[in-house]
């Protein structure tokens, strides 16, 4: 067997320990830190969508109204912040593929002339082509592999963070539209009340003028007119900051027919949840799946601080043709040239450095799993909130509108009798006061409904079904492989 056959087989022997397995511990996906279920679930009865909720369905299924819809498009596409996120996922790709390419040898070719005159007056003149690897270190222990690994992990935490960005962008976007629906609504209450408050005021200086009423009766109309203006002028204020709001998350100008003027209906707006949810699906939240991915790499990090305590081979291999005449080259007239240099190198003493990275690497992975750990218990806490929530709300709303229609009865039949000369003005005063107030609390309770039922399809992490991570693993790799 020739010495060039034998390099061969050295060579490919030498890559073919690379593939083994790396010195990085086993991950096994930790126990839930949570109960398997929340106490306030949703009624068995309620309709909405079918159990593939919150991870396998879209945000366009669950907004239903178009004018919301529409606004979130936008975003998504525009929102600065979003897209400050996502070029950390492109700058965590790129990462990636800059330390997978350590995996695989850097073939450099090369062309070189020499020409030289000696004392003795001769001119020699030589030509080489080469092609060859330098300093390729073979992964016999996987540390370099173990390094991609945690550089995968890394990337895709990275892209997972950007989905969980993306997620809370599509609430903060409803949640900004409701708010101005609501304030919308609370400036037409304003402007409705003082309406009334004028008319009230009117009764009174004509009564006053008959000398059936007081001053003092004049003046206590004015104060809930007062208020109302006041109101006005407050509610105002908010809309026009509420849409400057609204524009800053959206990222772009839009017309003003996407905005609500009022509160929708729950049921023109969103889809409702589903009974029977169970805690496992906080782990395919886009947070949850980021702290996982960080959770790897640190596990891969530490097959690579392993792998340091290891001997480390290195291969430099060069392969060409040498000739006196250039054409020869290329016409296969010319000798060939070779060269073999591997290296073993083996770590004896470093004080301590090797030690010290893999207890640093061991305690990094003991942080990540309890910040795994904390972003599941995290989640469970958000949904819980939610779900409790959920359970009191249509109470509250039943109770909130009867105390409006119960209210505006009072006020109605006050002021009859405040009218007809039956009762004095402060009861009538007291009865639209009290209805004013009731009336602004309905529609607070009715904007928290909305917004907890998008809160909890956001924190049980809907919003997007889309690509994978395994398949963005998988397409990563066919595209560099």
């Amino acid at each position: 067997m020739t010495k060039f056959k034998m390099n061969i087989l050295f060579i490919a022997g030498a890559l073919t320990l690379a593939g083994c397995s790396t010195l990085a511990p086993d991950y096994a996906r930790t126990e839930l830190p949570v109960p398997n279920s929340w106490q306030d679930q949703p009624d068995a009865q309620s309709k909405g969508l079918s159990s593939e909720f919150a991870q396998q369905v879209p945000w366009q299924e669950f907004i239903k109204d178009q004018r919301l819809a529409q606004l979130i498009e936008l975003a998504l596409n525009s929102n600065r912040s979003l897209r400050e996120t996502l070029a950390d996922v492109e700058s965590a790709r790129a990462t990636y593929r800059i330390q997978r390419a350590d995996l695989f040898p850097q073939i450099d070719a090369s062309l070189s002339g020499n020409r030289t005159k000696a004392s003795s007056g001769d001119i020699s003149t030589s030509y080489e082509a080469e092609a060859g690897l330098s300093g390729y270190e073979i992964d016999l222990f996987g540390k370099n592999r173990s390094l991609t690994q945690a550089q995968m992990e890394t990337y895709l935490a990275s892209a997972d963070t950007a989905k969980a960005a993306q997620i809370t962008l599509v609430g903060e976007i409803a949640n900004a539209w409701l708010t101005l629906a609501a304030d919308s609504n609370l400036l037409s209450l304003a402007k409705e009340t003082a309406a009334n408050a004028q008319k009230t005021m009117d009764i009174t200086n004509k009564r006053l003028e008959l000398g059936v009423d007081s001053r003092i009766d004049v003046a206590s109309a004015e104060t809930i007119y007062q208020t109302a203006r006041s109101d006005i002028a407050s509610f105002t204020t908010q809309v026009s900051q509420d849409k400057n709001a609204l524009r800053l998350l959206v990222g772009e100008q839009f017309e003003d027919s996407l905005l609500a003027g009022a509160l929708p209906q729950s049921e023109r707006l969103i889809n409702d949840v589903p009974a029977g949810l169970s805690s496992s699906v906080l782990l395919a939240r886009p947070d949850v799946l980021a702290a996982e991915h960080d959770l790897k790499s640190a596990n891969a990090n530490i097959g690579a601080a392993r792998a340091a305590f290891f001997p480390t081979v290195s291969l430099t291999a060069t392969g060409g043709l040498a000739s006196s005449v250039l054409s020869d080259i290329f016409s296969g007239g010319a000798s060939s040239i070779w060269t073999l240099a591997p290296t073993i190198s083996v770590p004896i003493f470093n004080a301590g450095e090797n030690e010290a990275n893999l207890a640093y690497s061991k305690a990094q992975q003991e942080k990540f799993l309890a910040a795994y750990e904390y972003a599941i218990q995290s989640a469970f806490s958000e949904v819980a909130d939610a779900l409790a929530r959920r359970a009191t709300i249509h109470e509250q709303l039943e109770a909130q509108e009867a105390l409006v229609a119960a209210s505006t009865r009072s006020y109605e039949l006050s002021l009859a009798r405040y009218k007809n000369g039956v009762d004095s003005f402060q009861n009538a005063l007291e009865a639209q006061r009290t209805m004013y107030s009731a009336k602004q609390s309905l529609i607070s309770t009715q904007q928290t409904d909305l917004a907890n039922r998008i809160n909890l399809y956001r924190v049980l992490g809907g919003g997007l079904a889309d690509t994978s991570n395994e398949n963005m693993t998988t397409a990563v790799t066919a595209e560099e492989g």
